[in-house]
């Protein structure tokens, strides 16, 4: 029996064995034939296995002012990586990998600013790990080209980088809550606010992405199979704000941020024939290259609705005279008024006083409460005002192309509420709301819609994509009606019982407007605030006044004001700086008698040339220099060569032998420039003009040293309050 077995296994096995190699050799013969394993393509997986795969992001689009400066960007970072795996270096010579962690992580310390001991414990971890490559957190990202340029010059072997785009915005803190910010998601820059939220999907481009063959050491092979699909980069936003103006909003709003502490400033400058929003900004505000902490996301100029007080009296006024009832010679009895027998006494805000019977042209100019309430609540009547204040579109959103705006309240239900919206209290309303009804005002009373996107512009073919068009949407009084208003509101600046009389007054330019000093209520105790710096102070403005070409709205809430300070000094420091400059910039004929016209010039060089050659050749220009001290050699000139300035802008040049220039009639505005560029220990007493000055003009003086500075502004009456 055993030998039977034993004559028979070994014909068993070579059967078995045979059958085994059949198979073996027919799946060997199929793969071979089909190229496919379990359905997968051998050839597929192993170009997939050696091949190298690469994004090529696109450009996000660039945001421009109106004249194409760069407000919003995108730009180059690196971040910094090390290669620890010992398998990248083929040639020992030239290594490829982090060779030496001590070395390594003692001379990226100082650089990254981080422990040399947290560098070495990241490389050390990645190695035993078996980890090719290892970055170093958050100090790694985003490293300019001087780190990055410091680093390479260490010539650390592994040590590599990445190229990152980040947004950039060339200004600072400029138009911050309108330009809006990004956030990185999922390595892909995506606007989340202000323009940046709005044009996101115009921004964004399409990546593109390039793939090649390589070897196990990570090179390109002789034949590397290379596709590349090109992105399709993002195009770009042109915005109507100007750079030039928009700086100067800045700077005015930022010197009233310093000097008085304002709880919330709003300000916004349009074009008004077009609805074009020059310039627009908010405080506070933040650096959207370095936010920090944040108080204020909100674009308040038309994302904050808030009782606008006596700047709303100006359409009770044009209503009043498009409905035929106004009569600026009839008189009648000022300091306090009740609608009805049931209903609440309102009165005038110098302390519901008065100023005993008085015509209604002069109760415009002191802004009575009691002619504004009369007049709508008694000669328009209040259903027809309604009628005017929706015609005004108060109770509507402006569309403005932005995104987070809210549009006010007209609240209308009872009595009280008839008469004080009025005067802009109860009712409430934005900024831009206000600026969009005063377009047809200035603007023949045709209303225009606000916008702040010019046009859209192809990055690589700089075709025109959209272009806006001012728009009229509205027209709720006649030209007629929106000329005699003009006139009216002129007489708020010029009469002397104007509450802008010798307080909102340009140099060259005519100006109609109104003040405003509101209540607003306390979130604590939900009853109107009271003090005596308690409101939000506002001025809504158009110059020149017979035919605007611009119109400013300027708000600010609670500023700390001196003693002997009214509420109106930071918002006519920042309506005067900005309006009159503005004006000039863009070359609007003054309309003021005994005016000069306004030059533009260039400064020149002043490199190499002595004092009066240098003079000499400012004076051709229309320029009138302030030369500081006697001396023959030019040491520094406040601007820049090829800066562009008028014949009014002051020129300051420093010679060796410095002496104190005199000051007097200087603005408060000039006399920051003059510190600034004289490195001087300034203080100063009161606001407006500089009458008194303690080094005296001619004194030898030199950078650093202590300057008193007394300032008065002209005499005006007493604010409204609303």
């Amino acid at each position: 029996m055993k030998s039977k077995i034993t004559q028979i296994m070994p014909t068993v096995w070579m059967v078995f064995f045979s059958i085994a190699f059949l198979a073996i050799a027919g799946r060997f013969l199929y793969i071979q034939v089909s190229g496919e394993v379990a359905g997968v393509s051998i050839q597929e997986l192993a170009d997939e296995k050696r091949t190298n795969q690469f994004t090529i992001p696109a450009s996000r689009g660039t945001i421009y002012d109106r004249n194409g400066m760069s407000l919003a960007q995108e730009h180059v970072v690196y971040r910094v990586y090390a290669i620890v795996d010992e398998a990248h270096t083929s040639n020992p010579l030239n290594p490829k990998h982090v060779k030496d962690i001590s070395e390594t992580a003692k001379k990226l310390a100082p650089i990254l600013e981080i422990e040399e001991s947290d560098i070495a414990e990241r490389l050390k971890e990645a190695v035993t790990n078996g980890r090719f490559q290892v970055e170093f957190g958050s100090a790694g990202r985003e490293l300019n080209q001087d780190q990055k340029e410091e680093i390479e010059s260490l010539e650390l072997p592994g040590i590599n980088f990445i190229e990152e785009p980040i947004r950039f915005y060339p200004n600072g803190m400029f138009a911050s809550q309108t330009i809006g910010l990004t956030d990185k998601q999922e390595d892909q820059i995506v606007g989340i606010n202000g323009v940046e939220g709005y044009m996101n999907d115009l921004l964004t481009g399409v990546d593109g992405s390039i793939s090649y063959q390589r070897d196990k050491f990570n090179f390109k092979l002789l034949n590397p199979k290379e596709v590349i699909n090109k992105p399709e980069n993002g195009d770009d936003v042109y915005l109507t704000l100007d750079q030039k103006i928009q700086t100067l909003l800045e700077d005015a709003m930022s010197e009233v941020d310093k000097e008085y502490n304002p709880d919330r400033m709003t300000a916004v400058v349009m074009n008004a024939k077009s609805g074009e929003v020059l310039a627009l900004s908010n405080r506070p505000s933040y650096n959207p290259n370095n936010l920090g902490e944040v108080d204020n996301w909100y674009n308040d100029v038309i994302a904050t609705p808030f009782e606008p007080g006596s700047t709303m009296k100006i359409f009770t006024l044009a209503s009043a005279i498009e409905e035929g009832v106004w009569n600026p010679e009839e008189t009648f009895k000022s300091g306090t008024y009740k609608a009805e027998d049931y209903s609440r006494t309102i009165g005038d805000h110098n302390q519901h006083r008065g100023w005993g019977t008085i015509s209604y042209l002069e109760g415009i100019q002191r802004s009575s409460n009691v002619a504004a309430a009369r007049l709508a609540y008694e000669k328009i009547g209040p259903e027809r005002f309604l009628e005017y204040l929706k015609a005004f579109d108060f109770d509507q959103k402006t569309k403005i192309d932005l995104p987070g705006e809210v549009a006010g309240r007209i609240l209308y239900q009872y009595t009280d509420e008839k008469v004080t919206t009025s005067y802009g209290q109860g009712s409430t309303t934005t900024p831009i709301q206000l600026m969009k009804a005063a377009t047809a005002i200035a603007n023949n009373g045709k209303m225009l819609k606000p916008y702040i996107i010019d046009r859209t512009i192809d990055h690589d073919t700089n075709e025109v994509l959209t272009e806006n068009q001012p728009e009229v949407v509205g027209e709720p009084i006649s030209a007629q009606t929106a000329s005699e208003t003009l006139k009216v509101l002129e007489t708020v600046i010029t009469s002397e019982k104007g509450t802008g009389h010798n307080i909102y007054n340009l140099n060259d330019y005519t100006v109609a407007g109104k003040t405003g000093t509101a209540n607003f209520v306390d979130p604590e105790t939900e009853k109107y605030k009271t003090g005596r710096d308690s409101y939000v102070f506002s001025f809504l403005g158009m110059a020149p006044a017979d035919d605007p070409e611009l119109i400013m709205y300027v708000s600010v809430k609670e500023p700390e004001l001196e003693v002997t300070e009214s509420g109106s000094a930071p918002v006519s420091f920042i309506f005067k700086n900005v309006m009159e400059n503005s004006l000039r910039y863009l070359k609007i004929q003054p309309d003021k008698e005994a005016t000069e016209p306004v030059q533009v010039s260039e400064i020149p060089d002043w490199q190499g040339e002595d004092t009066e050659s240098y003079v000499n050749e400012l004076t051709k220009m229309g320029i009138k220099p302030i030369v500081i001290g006697d001396g023959d050699k030019i040491t520094n000139v406040n601007l820049e060569a090829g800066t562009k300035v008028t014949s009014r802008q002051k020129v300051f040049i420093a010679t060796d032998n410095l002496k104190m220039p005199n000051m007097t009639g200087w603005s408060f505005r000039d006399a920051l420039i003059f510190r600034d560029f004289m490195d001087l220990d300034l203080e100063w007493l009161g606001s407006g003009y500089i009458v008194k000055q303690s080094i005296k003009k001619g004194e030898a003086f030199k950078k650093g040293d202590y300057l008193m500075l007394e300032l008065e502004e002209p005499n005006n009456n007493d604010e409204e309050t609303s």
